[in-house]
Parts: structure tokens; sequence; C-alpha cells
């Protein structure tokens, strides 16, 4: 018999239509908990999580989210922050610099770079405790995009930076579908060190994904194309992701700026 762990983890799906009713209480607990046992860079819990109540901020944010309906209609919407802020007024309130004689420095690379990794962990630990519970989830990677309307809505500080956006609900009773494909393993563990892939060993890795979406008929070019194809224009080039890199270096130059 399965572990039931390993069992949750291999079956888990994107959930993006739920049932209106909202998060129990104690289900919400539960995910919380779970969440804030998530692994941190040395215990320090680099990041904040903005439960989102406010049907009007839901609205907003699913306009500034490519006018996607399912945020507003989530009935659990949680932001991940990459959060050093609050360390940084913790350090300045406590007096750090004065009595370590040691001179400030403002928040740097690293230290954004261990806030987003503290907010995806804790964010995939919120996900798998919401499966255990029935309850379906899906990341919104786009609100990384429009950042100045994003920081203004959420009142985001200096040091803090969205690492990704969850909404959840209550699964319904839908039959269940076939999981997408991934690589095999040994297109993506690599020994010792990288292993640059020629184009028939990339081929190779992403098949199965490819022969699934020629099969419902999703490939560009009177669906002749490749999966290379469907995503450079789909994804690499869209409009959407050209927001995207131009709001994200918003957010980070904001961060660095005093650097």
């Amino acid at each position: 018999m399965q572990n039931q762990t390993i069992s949750l983890l291999t079956s888990r799906r994107t959930v993006r239509s739920y049932q209106e009713k909202p998060i129990e209480n104690e289900d919400k607990k539960l995910i919380q908990m779970a969440t804030l046992r998530a692994p941190t860079a040395g215990n320090m819990a680099l990041y904040s999580v903005l439960d989102i109540q406010d049907q009007k901020s839901k609205n907003q944010l699913a306009l500034l989210c490519d006018n996607q309906d399912m945020i507003a209609k989530a009935p659990m919407v949680w932001v991940f922050l990459a959060d050093y802020q609050k360390w940084v007024d913790y350090f300045k309130g406590e007096n750090c610099e004065e009595k370590s004689k040691r001179p400030w420095v403002n928040p740097g690379w690293g230290d954004l770079h261990l806030g987003l990794q503290d907010a995806i962990i804790a964010a995939q630990s919120a996900v798998i405790a919401a499966d255990a519970l029935d309850i379906g989830s899906c990341y919104i990677g786009d609100i990384l995009e429009n950042g100045e309307k994003v920081q203004e809505l959420l009142n985001l500080p200096e040091f803090t930076i969205p690492a990704c956006m969850l909404i959840f609900g209550y699964k319904k009773d839908i039959k269940v579908t076939k999981l997408t494909a991934r690589c095999p393993i040994n297109s993506i563990f690599m020994k010792d060190t990288y292993h640059r892939q020629n184009l028939e060993e990339i081929r190779t890795s992403y098949g199965e994904q490819e022969r699934q979406s020629r099969e419902t008929k999703r490939l560009p070019y009177d669906n002749q194309g490749s999966l290379a194809d469907y995503y450079y224009n789909r994804k690499y080039t869209s409009s959407f992701m050209k927001e995207m890199n131009r709001s994200v270096n918003y957010w980070f130059n904001r961060w660095l700026a005093s650097c």
C-alpha cells in the first residue's frame, strides 16, 4: 500500500473552480498551522501572508491579474510576500546597529532571494495541507504584474515583494480527469553537474506533454507545431510576460534602491 503522503503529492492537481461556500474556520486554521511549519531560512520566517477577505480587493486583484474572474469568486485568497520589512523594523527598534557597532545596511539581493524562497516554500506547504482537506488550490503568478497598482492596493512597504498568490476552495464533485504529464525523472534530476540536453533529448523530455497537447489540438500552426512553438507564442513572448518582466524589474529596483 502506497504511503498516504506520497499518494497525496503525486495525485495533486490544480483546481480553478470551487464550491460556493467559505472555508471553515477549523480547516483554515489547520492550513495556517501547516504553512507555519514550512522550512524557513534561520527560522526568521522571511515572509508574510495577506488573507484577502474584502470582496472589492478580490475584484481588483482579478482585474490586475489578467482579468481572471476565478480570483474574485474564490472562497479564500492568499498573497504570499517575501518580507524583510518586519526585520528591518525589528533591527532598528532594538537599536541593533548601535549595540553591535556594525554599520547599517539595507536588505540586498541575498536577503531578497531568501525571502522569496521562504514565501514559496510556505505556499507549497499550504497547497498540500489544503489538498489533504479536500480543498483545491491554484497558483496565480500574475500577482507579479501591475506592480505599482498591486503595491498601492495592498499597501506594501519598501522591503516586501509578492512571491505568489494562491486561491482556495472546496473541490466540486466532478469527474476526475487524468493528470497532466510531467518530464521523466532522468530529464530533470542530473548527477553532480549540469547536463545540457541536445534537441533530441529535450524533445524526449517533453514528448508526452506534446502528445497530450496535440491530442487536445492545442498546438499552433494547425496543430502541427511543437510544444516549443506553443510556449514561445503563448508564454515566452506574450504581452502578459512582457508586463510581468517589467513589473518584476519595478519590484526589485524598489527593494534595492537604497543598497
